[in-house]
């Protein structure tokens, strides 16, 4: 017989950016900033031929981080807010970061959605009614973490499937909602197979993978079944298994900006939710609480909002990343609650 595991998803599009550490590097002499580039590359287990053009490029980077996270710093008036340093990715040059970590394809997506119905149908004008809670106030603290419906941060590499892993997790979540077992679902299986529009590691889109997922009737299998190894591979879909997770066809993708009490009830009533942000300057983020606007058209990258919190001094979602545990704290980032930030 077969068994299909039917999992409600809620997707987002926001519009997130970024400011921030409190490190003092003040006139630097040359010598000095050479020496604490060497450090940084002890540290994070890096090596470049000594003075190569390929040293003195990410030498050159390295010095560029140095001013602009300096220059974020000075917007750092609290304790709670973001702060910005020296991370794995502080050698590589903007366009380096935004073309091996950013690659959520936004773009195709509009154009996608006048070919298929299915978009339409779930869509910002005719998506399923949004969960609201009736009868109790909004809770103050949502982490869905505490409840194990979470797996574990996963790392992306140089892979730009953020599209793939933030949807799986999602789908990972909602699963464990539903029959209290939390499964670690393939991301692979998405990156190698995803069609309408989806590139796997060069770029796709999580409402198209939705899009895919229930067009084909796909089941998605187990990271055991279908592992993880961070390349475009070839397809090996088991259409013949009967014991898959399969997506509901009701599933939501609604643009959220400037409905962001909806998108709180969501989370607290329904779950963990998939975002579109702009991470731009996530690539020196520590750690923190992420406050100041950006341009909410550039959108890049997708993550996973996995609760909130209402009774901190600066009211935050906590978001679940796909850059490896040494990212921000411990995988994850806060973004401040309101202004539509």
């Amino acid at each position: 017989m077969v068994e299909w595991r039917a999992v409600s998803l809620t997707l987002a599009i926001v519009a997130l950016c970024f400011i921030g550490i409190p490190i003092k590097i003040d006139n630097l002499k040359s010598l000095e900033t050479r020496l604490l580039f060497d450090s940084y590359l002890a540290r994070f287990n890096k090596s470049y031929d000594l003075y190569s053009k390929d040293y003195e490029e990410r030498y050159k980077n390295f010095k560029e981080a140095i001013t602009q996270f300096q220059d974020w710093n000075k917007f750092r008036n609290s304790s709670q807010l973001a702060y910005y340093g020296f991370t794995k990715f502080a050698d590589l040059s903007q366009n380096e970061f935004k073309s091996r970590y950013l690659r959520h394809r936004r773009s195709h997506l509009e154009n996608h959605r006048h070919q298929h119905p299915l978009s339409e149908k779930n869509g910002i004008d005719r998506g399923r009614p949004l969960l609201k809670l009736t009868g109790q106030a909004r809770p103050k603290i949502v982490d869905w973490r505490r409840q194990g419906i979470v797996s574990q941060i996963k790392n992306q590499g140089s892979c730009g499937a953020c599209w793939a892993f933030s949807t799986i997790s999602n789908a990972e979540s909602m699963l464990a909602l539903k029959t209290g077992q939390l499964r670690v679902l393939s991301v692979q299986e998405a990156i190698d197979c995803a069609g309408n529009g989806n590139l796997g590691c060069n770029g796709g889109d999580t409402c198209n993978l939705l899009e895919w997922l229930v067009e084909n009737q796909i089941q998605i299998q187990t990271e055991q079944q279908y592992p993880l190894v961070l390349h475009n591979d070839v397809c090996r879909l088991n259409k013949s298994m009967d014991h898959g997770v399969a997506i509901r066809d009701d599933f939501l993708c609604r643009d959220f900006s400037d409905q962001e009490e909806q998108m709180l009830d969501v989370i607290a009533n329904h779950g963990p939710i998939t975002v579109a942000v702009n991470a731009i300057s996530w690539q020196y983020y520590l750690g923190g609480v992420i406050r100041f606007h950006c341009d909410g058209a550039s959108l890049n990258h997708a993550v996973v909002i996995v609760g909130y919190d209402l009774t901190a001094d600066i009211p935050h979602y906590l978001v679940r990343n796909s850059w490896g545990k040494d990212f921000g704290e411990n995988g994850y980032l806060k973004i401040a609650i309101g202004a539509n930030v």
